[in-house]
């Protein structure tokens, strides 16, 4: 009997990439997009719970960890990335099948486009909390929020930037939604934070939390270099995605087409906060469904089990 987690890698030639791939299981295509300064060691768990029901493809995206680009790092595409995943597809979906996309976070930006883009390829979207400052009731202070994580990490590093991100998106008790200032703020408090640290306060602790599931133990040997992995992508993530994406204006048009096919997640824990009031917002004007997942932003690495288990429902939902 064929071992459903056991992980088949691959590489698959784009244009201007090459893409490290791992494939589980065995039924019908769904492909997990990481999201953030993550890779395919994200989906670990998750995707071993998920490989009984369907053939789990995870992967690294172009520039990061094992996808090597062809040349040097530039500001990177929600439309390339969608246009990879529909290249994922057709490779792992030779005989035509549409597959089922999840994505979270930066990755779920992705997944808009790619319906947008290829809704023929795509039987069921789950986009996970989208950071998109378009569809926020002031999208200017959502760009300037970000803009102002990028420039604290041109000025001051990994560090700052994460450390004015965690500010900037974290609202002060009877706060609405963040704003720009709160990251500012948050840049200059960095030096602090490295000083002083605390579990709220450490900048690279924090990175670290978003990309790694909360330990039950210490993690093993591969864990901990699956982590630096993935904490290595944070200056292409911080310089070259995270505006990039953030700014994305969606096709609310081809969107809606298609809403019978996508679903908006958002964190139980998190619906206050500017990703998940960009998910909201968007579900209501393409008339999309909405789904509440455990934990908050990072709720697939808070509580993967049980976000797999929600996952798999939303999934099988018709």
């Amino acid at each position: 009997m064929t071992d459903r987690t056991a992980v088949r890698t691959g590489l698959l030639t784009v244009d201007g990439a090459t893409l490290h791939h791992e494939v589980r299981g065995e039924g019908p295509l769904l492909v997990m997009m990481p999201g953030g300064s993550a890779d395919a060691g994200i989906y670990d768990a998750i995707a071993a719970d998920l490989a009984d029901r369907w053939t789990v493809a995870t992967f690294d995206p172009r520039g990061y960890s094992r996808s090597a680009l062809d040349g040097p790092v530039t500001d990177q595409s929600p439309a390339t990335h969608a246009d990879d995943i529909v290249r994922l597809i057709d490779l792992l979906s030779p005989d035509g099948a549409p597959a089922a996309v999840f994505g979270s976070s930066s990755s779920a930006v992705v997944a808009l486009a790619a319906l947008a883009r290829h809704p023929g390829r795509l039987s069921r979207v789950v986009a996970h909390e989208p950071p998109v400052v378009a569809l926020l009731p002031d999208p200017e202070a959502g760009r300037a929020l970000f803009a102002a994580v990028r420039e604290a990490f041109r000025r001051d590093g990994v560090a700052a930037a994460m450390a004015a991100m965690a500010a900037g998106l974290a609202p002060e008790e009877g706060e609405a939604a963040p704003g720009p200032e709160r990251a500012a703020s948050g840049s200059e408090q960095a030096a602090t934070a490295e000083e002083n640290p605390t579990p709220e306060r450490n900048a690279e602790q924090a990175a670290t939390r978003e990309q790694a599931p909360a330990p039950e133990r210490a993690p093993t040997p591969e864990q901990a270099a699956t982590f630096r992995r993935m904490h290595a992508n944070l200056p292409v993530f911080l310089e070259h995605v995270l505006c990039p994406f953030s700014g994305y204006v969606p096709d609310l048009v081809a969107l809606k087409a298609s809403a019978a096919h996508l679903v908006l997640g958002v964190g139980r824990d998190s619906r206050a906060l500017l990703p998940a009031v960009a998910a909201e917002g968007l579900a209501r004007r393409v008339g999309a469904g909405v789904a509440e997942f455990p934990g908050g932003h990072i709720g697939l690495t808070e509580h993967p089990r049980a976000f797999a288990a929600r996952l798999r429902d939303v999934l099988a939902a018709t």
